[in-house]
């Protein structure tokens, strides 16, 4: 089936990116109302011990809260001006963020659902990245950044 008509974007732009809003009020994991401008991902305090993390950059899931501390923290130290576009609870247990930023000048879009346990904690992370160039050039640099080390093995690397 060929696409005859392409009114929903231009071939190759993004059309989740914009200036977004940061007077934008979201909720944190501490269920807090604050500004999107101010907004930090508290659950990364929260971490259960045996918390799981998966995603588009990764081939399988790890588990630990050191190891997705490690992850997480470099992964964001990557960022360049990240834009909350909404954060709060989503269903019974869980806690959306979706967020737009750049990593080397290119733009990278996300989509993350933190589960949490029955005593509060993030116990499951899925994040979702697009598009897909862009998570996989952020999957090379968190692989390389990683190299040596078991992580590594959960991401790409300069060979794939």
């Amino acid at each position: 089936m060929a696409v005859m008509n392409n009114a929903l974007g231009q071939e190759g732009t993004a059309t989740y990116l914009d200036t977004g809003n940061p007077d934008l009020c979201v909720i944190d994991f501490a269920s807090n109302t604050t500004h999107a401008r101010d907004y930090a991902p508290v659950w990364l305090k929260y971490l259960a011990d045996d918390v799981t993390l998966e995603g588009t950059m990764m081939n399988g899931a790890v588990r630990g809260a050191e190891t997705v501390q490690a992850i997480l923290g470099y992964v964001r130290t990557l960022y360049e001006g990240q834009q909350i576009r909404f954060a709060g609870p989503y269903e019974h247990n869980g806690f959306l963020e979706v967020y737009n930023t750049r990593v080397r000048g290119e733009p990278i879009g996300s989509v993350v659902l933190v589960t949490r346990n029955a005593a509060g904690q993030a116990q499951h992370i899925a994040a979702s990245y697009r598009p897909r160039g862009s998570a996989l050039l952020v999957s090379r640099m968190v692989g390389e950044h990683f190299a040596g080390t078991p992580i590594a093995n959960y991401f790409a690397s300069s060979a794939d």
